[in-house]
């Protein structure tokens, strides 16, 4: 491109929408992306649907080199999904894993349904679906937050996920997980619990200590219906989605 101008003129011509990542050349890539059409970013009430539009990406390599990739995996800027979030509710900021991954899979519990939350205090994802209407099984050796505990629909089990027995827990619409513990480890649990039958959904939180553990990953993905997430929320893990 041989100039500002021209740059934008460039990316118009591919398409409308584009995010701007800038790592160097800040200014020059900021004048660009001002004579590019407004992209909203608001951030999501949880509940609305996500953006739709085509999204392309792109930075400056140098001052007259774009790279840009108009087709990007994710309608939202840099796969970065914010939501309006409740300060004063839920006992931590781990709601919001679950927020992004319903809103990216377009499904999550309905009033009425039975979930259990394994390894869950102090009960971000307990509260975020008690507020859902779901009836919530919050498993977990340490207590809940107090106010989590005083919730109605929430029942507190104190004991370790590992040692909980599915038949004595009956049938269960969604299970969900933000355990710590090594993926192999949870491989195993979900195994115990997909070979009872007695689970419709799953969604959990598969946490690499060290090393990343691909193997565990791989295996995770060939579960038949499996869906495996990089969430913006998530740091050294993946999230893992089985929907039925």
């Amino acid at each position: 491109m041989a100039s500002i101008t021209e740059g934008a003129r460039q990316l118009r011509a591919i398409q409308r929408n584009w995010a701007l990542y800038a790592f160097h050349l800040h200014r020059r890539a900021a004048l660009i992306q001002e004579q590019l059409p407004k992209v909203s970013a608001r951030p999501l009430i949880f509940g609305e649907p996500p953006p739709t539009a085509p999204l392309g990406s792109w930075t400056l390599l140098a001052p007259n080199a774009i790279l840009a990739a108009a087709r990007c995996s994710s309608a939202f800027p840099h796969g970065e999904v914010r939501f309006v979030e409740d300060r004063l509710g839920p006992p931590s900021r781990a709601y919001l894993k679950l927020w992004e991954a319903f809103t990216l899979v377009g499904r999550h519990p309905l009033k009425g349904e039975r979930c259990i939350d394994l390894g869950a205090s102090p009960g971000g994802w307990a509260w975020a679906l008690q507020k859902m209407g779901a009836d919530v099984i919050s498993v977990d050796k340490a207590p809940p937050h107090p106010a989590v505990a005083a919730l109605p629909g929430i029942t507190h089990l104190r004991q370790s996920a590992f040692a909980l027995d599915p038949a004595e827990v009956g049938s269960i619409d969604w299970l969900f997980s933000d355990l710590i513990c090594y993926p192999a480890r949870l491989l195993g649990l979900v195994r115990h619990w997909l070979e009872h039958g007695r689970v419709r959904n799953f969604l959990c939180t598969i946490k690499f200590q060290g090393a990343t553990d691909h193997e565990s990953a791989r295996v995770f993905a060939a579960i038949p219906g499996s869906r495996l997430l990089h969430l913006s929320a998530n740091k050294h893990e993946l999230t893992w989605v089985l929907l039925r």
